[in-house]
This record gives C-alpha cells, structure tokens and sequence, in this order.
C-alpha cells in the first residue's frame, strides 16, 4: 500500500459511513398527500418537509368550479394516505365518490373548527351583511377560500401538523419545526399587511369572482362581487354593480386568470377603469399574497 492509498483510504471510508448515516432508509417512503388547490399543497410541505409527497388535484390555470378529477389521479388517490379537503366546487361533487373507492384514505376537512362565511350574492351588501357566519354546515353557499387570510392559513396549517403526527409519529418533531418556521412567516406576513393596509381610507374593491372575502374580513376590508355562485349578473344586476362602483368611486376590478374577463371589461369600460388579475390559487402562497395585498393597496389608495 502506497503512501497516498494509506491516506485516502480512512478518508474514504468516513465519507461512506457519513453517507450512509445520512441516507434516508429506503423503506422509509414518504407519506402520499392529495389535496384540493395549490395554496394548500405549499402549507403541507412547508410542514411535512420530505416526509410528505404532496399534489394538488387543481392544476396551475385551472378552475375548481369546473375541475375533474383524470383518470391518472383516481389511479394516484388510491396510493395515497392523506387526501385535505377544503370545500371547493369540485368536492361538493367528487369527495363522496373519491371516499367511496378509497376507503383506506383518510379525508381531513380543513374548514373543521373555523368560523365559514358566505359568499357574496353579487353586490348586495345588505344581503352580505345578514349572511353572518355560518360553523358546521358545508354547502355551496359557503366560501371555500380560506387561504386567503394568513390567520387562517395557519390554523390550517396546525390542522395538517397535527394528522401529520398522528399519522407519522416517528417525525412529530420535523413536523412541528416545519409547523414553526411556516407559522412565523405568516405571522409576520400578516403583521406586514395589517400595518400597510391599516392606512387606506376606500375600504371597499371590486372583484369578479368573489374569492377575497376571507383577505376581507381579517384586514377589515369589504369584497364587493360580479359574479356569484357560478352566474354572471344579469343586465339589472350589472347595471346595479355599475351604479355602486361609481358611487363608491372604484376603479379597478380584480380578476382571475382561470375566469373570462369580459363582464369584467364591460364593467371596467362603464366605470372609466381597468382590470387586474391576481391570482388566489398561485401555489407561491406567501409571495402571492404579499402582491396581491400590494395590488389592494394601490387600488384602495386611489
């Protein structure tokens, strides 16, 4: 042996033994996660970390309300452990399928213990004001959206900590760090948005599709809604819709990318504004949010 294999070897065989106690047991498979939207896969990863392998059923660009499910995610759910439900437009219709053909899947309904609001029947704001909250009860009328609001987005993401956990005992702690370090970045995401938000003196915006409502409530804001429920207004509410957004002085709509803009631009055209997309369905949550917040800001400003 030469003098250089006399000084490689020892290294060689710390670098393995190093590598191996690093290398994650091969039976160790990651737990499989469904979820309903993106928003929600980025919370159960920034939880589950590698111990989780997370897909959401709504893809990028496409709409809950006119999702269904493929033939290869009916295939995937049945290998999966954990399916988080949250209530929207496609789940009012395929959960009870989905729980009928995977009986093995343990269905965790996120909305479970928080306070559900309804969405908004157009710009009725007297209609919106009685609607109240409603605990307990899921059903169309019910908004699903509740990622919107960073506080609530934790409360979930504690939800999905705890099944975690329960599911996987041996990495309870890896959950609760990830638990941890996700809950400071939406505390300070949403300490971030009370302060800028806080200042603006129109509290009211205009939306197409009212998916803000949860954003709304926390930060003390009113949504103000085109569509509703799937249908787009008629000519009497639109022209009413018309009517409050000059009254209120707005003039900006917000839309999303997976909806049609053209009532949208009708309305925009009346009210001498422009339209703006921002999307609650992006799976970079917190930055999303952070721009969206921003986008709010310069309209409520104006």
């Amino acid at each position: 042996m030469n003098r250089w294999t006399r000084l490689l070897t020892p290294l060689l065989i710390l670098l393995s033994l190093t590598a191996q106690a690093q290398a994650k047991d091969p039976a160790e498979k990651p737990i499989q996660v469904f979820v309903s939207v993106l928003p929600i896969k980025y919370l159960v990863e920034r939880v589950g970390g590698s111990h989780v392998n997370a897909r959401a059923m709504v893809g990028p660009g496409q709409s809950p309300h006119t999702y269904e499910p493929t033939p290869r995610q009916m295939t995937e759910l049945s290998r999966a452990q954990i399916y988080y439900r949250i209530g929207v437009s496609f789940e009012q219709i395929w959960m009870k399928r989905i729980a009928a053909l995977n009986p093995s899947l343990r269905i965790v309904d996120l909305r479970d213990g928080i306070r559900l609001r309804k969405l908004e029947d157009h710009h009725d704001e007297e209609e919106h004001n009685k609607a109240g909250h409603t605990e307990g009860a899921y059903d169309e009328d019910l908004d699903p959206h509740l990622w919107t609001s960073p506080v609530l987005a934790r409360t979930m993401a504690d939800h999905i900590r705890a099944t975690l956990a329960e599911r996987d005992p041996a990495h309870a702690q890896d959950y609760q760090a990830g638990f941890d370090s996700l809950a400071a970045d939406l505390t300070a995401l949403d300490t971030r948005l009370r302060t800028r938000l806080a200042r603006v003196t129109h509290r009211k915006f205009l939306v197409f599709h009212p998916s803000w409502g949860y954003f709304a409530d926390t930060y003390g804001l009113q949504q103000l809604a085109i569509e509703a429920s799937g249908k787009e207004p008629g000519p009497r509410s639109l022209a009413n819709i018309i009517a409050l957004a000059r009254q209120e002085n707005i003039r900006v709509i917000f839309v999303q990318p997976q909806f049609s803009r053209t009532t949208a631009n009708t309305v925009a055209r009346a009210i001498g504004g422009k339209v703006i997309p921002i999307d609650p369905l992006a799976e970079n949550y917190i930055d999303n949010l952070r721009k969206a917040a921003d986008a709010f800001l310069t309209s409520l400003e104006n």
